[in-house]
C-alpha cells in the first residue's frame, strides 16, 4: 500500500509501505475512505516537535472494514466505520467511566494518512453505520472522528448548559466545532473569538451569537461587557497556547468553567490565581468514542454539518502538497480519500500562535491569509 511518511521538518513523502496485518485478535484492517491532515500534524512538520526516524502520519479516519481479528464481534468486513484517534477496549474502568481516551489499553492512532490502516482495539473503537453513507456525508463523519468529538468534549468539560453563556477561544476546526457543540447543548449566548473573516462567517452560521476580535485584556473586557460584567459561564479553549489559556481563564466568571482541549504547548497556570478565581479547569484528550453514536446520527440526519471545516480536496498521493498548503495557509484543513482524495481543514490556526506571519493575536483579512508566505 501507499501512505504518508514524515522524514524531517517540511519533508512528507507518499511512499510504498508494508500492508497492515492483524497483530492481535482485537485488531481490524480498514480501507481508508477519507483521511486528513490535522493542525497538530503541523507541529513536527514545522520542526516544533522532534521527528526522529521517518514514520507514518495521521490520526483521523473513516473507512470500510477489510478484515477483523478473531475477538472482534462489533464490526465485520464490508461495513463503513468511524473511529477515534485514541483506541479503547470500551470495557476497562476508565472506559466505563466515559473516558475512553484514557483507556488502560489505549493506543493513539498515527498511521491513518494511508490507503489501509490497522485499528487496535477495533472491537471497542469502531462504530459502524447502517450501510455505506453517501459521499456527501464523509467529510462530516471524518470530522466526528476527531475535531467534532473534541469540540463536543470542550463544551462538556466547560459545563455548557441550556441557557448558559459560552466563549470559544480559537477559530480553527476544533474551535468551530466547539461552536456547533455549544449550540447543540443549548447555550443561549455563544461568543466566538475570531479575527479571520471567513471563520467569523462560519462561526455565525454554526451558531455564534457574538464575535470578539479583541485579545488580551481588551478581549477579556469585551467578553465581560457581553456577559453582565462578570464573564461567561463556560469557556472552551481550543488552541493550546499560553496566550489562549490566559484568555480563557480571564473570560470565565467566578464559578464558571474552562474546558481546555488544545494540546498544551508551553502552557503554565498560576495556582494562586486559579485558586482565587473560583474558575474550574478541566480538559485532556477527547473521549471521542463515547460521543460517536450520537454524533454520527446528528451528521447523517443533517442536524449538524461539521464537514464544512474542510476546504481543500486533493488526491491522497498529493499528501505532501496538502501539508504544504496548510503550512502556507493556502488551505485550512486537508482531507482525502484513498486512493483518490484528501482534504485540509481549519485546524491550522490552532497550532499557529508561534509563527511570525499570521499570529493568533494578529488580525488578518482573507486576502492576507491566502497570500501569506511560508515560514522560513
Amino acid at each position: 500500500m501507499r501512505g504518508a511518511v514524515i522524514h524531517a521538518p517540511g519533508d512528507v513523502r507518499f511512499e510504498t509501505l508494508d500492508d497492515p496485518k492483524i497483530l492481535k485478535p482485537t485488531d481490524a484492517i480498514i480501507r481508508t475512505a477519507v483521511t486528513c491532515v490535522c493542525g497538530s500534524d503541523l507541529w513536527p512538520y514545522r520542526g516544533l516537535e522532534p521527528t526522529g526516524e521517518p514514520h507514518p502520519m495521521g490520526h483521523e479516519y473513516v473507512g470500510i472494514v477489510e478484515e477483523t481479528g478473531g475477538a472482534v464481534t462489533s464490526v465485520e468486513p464490508g461495513q463503513f466505520v468511524v473511529g477515534s484517534f485514541a483506541t479503547s477496549d470500551n470495557t476497562c474502568a476508565n472506559c466505563r467511566n466515559g473516558i475512553q481516551s484514557n483507556c488502560l489499553d489505549r493506543e493513539f492512532m498515527s498511521t491513518c494518512q494511508a490507503e489501509y490502516v490497522r485499528i487496535p482495539n477495533a472491537h471497542g473503537t469502531l462504530v459502524a453505520t447502517e450501510g455505506v453513507p453517501g459521499e456527501e456525508f464523509w467529510p462530516g463523519l471524518l470530522a466526528v472522528s476527531d475535531v467534532m468529538g473534541t469540540g463536543w468534549w470542550a463544551a462538556e468539560a466547560a459545563e455548557v448548559k441550556p441557557g448558559s453563556s459560552a466563549v470559544v477561544v480559537g477559530d480553527g476546526a476544533v474551535g468551530l466545532c466547539a461552536v456547533i457543540a455549544a449550540k447543540e447543548m443549548g447555550a443561549e449566548r455563544i461568543i466566538a473569538m475570531s479575527r479571520h473573516e471567513s471563520r467569523r462567517r462560519l462561526a455565525r452560521e454554526f451558531g455564534a451569537t457574538d464575535i470578539v476580535t479583541e485579545r488580551g485584556d481588551e478581549g477579556v473586557a469585551r467578553v465581560k461587557d457581553l456577559t453582565g460584567g462578570i464573564g461567561a459561564d463556560a469557556v472552551l479553549e481550543c488552541v493550546g497556547t499560553a496566550q489562549a489559556m490566559l484568555q480563557a481563564l480571564g473570560s470565565a466568571r467566578p464559578g464558571g468553567d474552562v474546558g481546555f482541549v488544545g494540546v498544551p504547548h508551553e502552557v503554565q497556570v498560576d495556582g494562586q490565581e486559579l485558586f482565587h478565581s473560583h474558575v474550574g479547569l478541566r480538559g485532556g484528550p477527547a473521549p471521542v468514542r463515547r460521543y460517536l453514536p450520537d454524533l454520527i446520527d446528528r451528521v447523517l440526519s443533517g442536524r449538524i454539518d461539521p464537514g464544512r471545516v474542510f476546504d481543500l480536496t486533493l488526491p491522497l498521493e498529493q499528501v505532501a502538497e496538502g501539508y504544504k498548503a496548510m503550512d502556507e495557509r493556502r488551505a485550512m484543513h486537508w482531507h482525502g480519500a484513498a486512493p483518490n482524495r484528501l482534504m485540509v481543514h481549519l485546524a491550522i490556526n490552532e497550532s499557529d500562535a508561534d509563527r511570525d506571519v499570521v499570529h493568533w493575536l494578529t488580525p488578518v483579512t482573507d486576502e492576507e491569509y491566502a497570500t501569506a508566505p511560508p515560514r522560513t
